[in-house]
């Protein structure tokens, strides 16, 4: 009996070492650097380069399960961020979407993707609601767009022109780092 509660404490003391905190922990730290140096500042740096200048016309599959046409309506253009359920910074990202939505929305288009197969439509919206977001939500299955876009890392963001051009992408933002990008390219805002 000495021998087994030996090796449960043995177990236990590994455990807490290897694993110090719980999964979905959420204090705001994504990953604890060991050594200073220079590492990449936020934006596009671990996505690879696009190869190609139009946003392409897509099925998409919104919330309630039906597959959508997804092209830009010419009247506007784009805001496509890329995201999912289980990402740190795609959590943090969503709430300062979801401001500027509400400031801006009228002049911009505002579209979520999730590429992850594993979140359910249910899932997704409740995600983007608790963080406020009520602008289009869209599935993008087998994460065809995701790849058409050349998306390594999580959250991207895709500017595109009313008439489909792409005009850039980025990575994590925040609400004045949005701003900003929206009154650089179509000086919205």
């Amino acid at each position: 009996m000495a021998l087994i509660a030996a090796g449960v404490v043995l177990i236990a003391g590994v455990a807490a070492v290897i694993w110090p905190r719980p999964f979905g922990d959420d204090d705001g730290v994504d990953a604890v650097l060991d050594e200073p140096g220079a590492y990449a500042a936020p934006g596009d740096a671990t996505n690879p380069p696009l190869t190609i200048e139009r946003l392409p016309v897509t099925t998409l599959v919104d919330a309630t399960g039906t597959e959508i046409g997804f092209a830009p309506d010419g009247d506007r253009p784009m805001v496509v961020n890329l995201w999912y359920t289980t990402c740190p910074p795609c959590s943090r990202e969503l709430g300062a979407f979801a401001l500027v939505d509400d400031e801006l929305g009228d002049q911009v288009r505002f579209v979520g993707v999730d590429p992850y197969d594993g979140d359910t439509a249910e899932a997704m919206v409740a995600f983007a609601a608790a963080r406020g977001v009520t602008y289009e939500l869209l599935r993008d299955p087998g994460a065809v767009l995701t790849d058409q876009l050349a998306v390594a890392a999580f959250p991207t963001t895709v500017f595109v022109d009313a008439d489909g051009r792409i005009r850039g992408r980025s990575g994590a933002l925040d609400a004045a780092a949005l701003r900003a990008k929206l009154r650089e390219l179509w000086g919205i805002g």
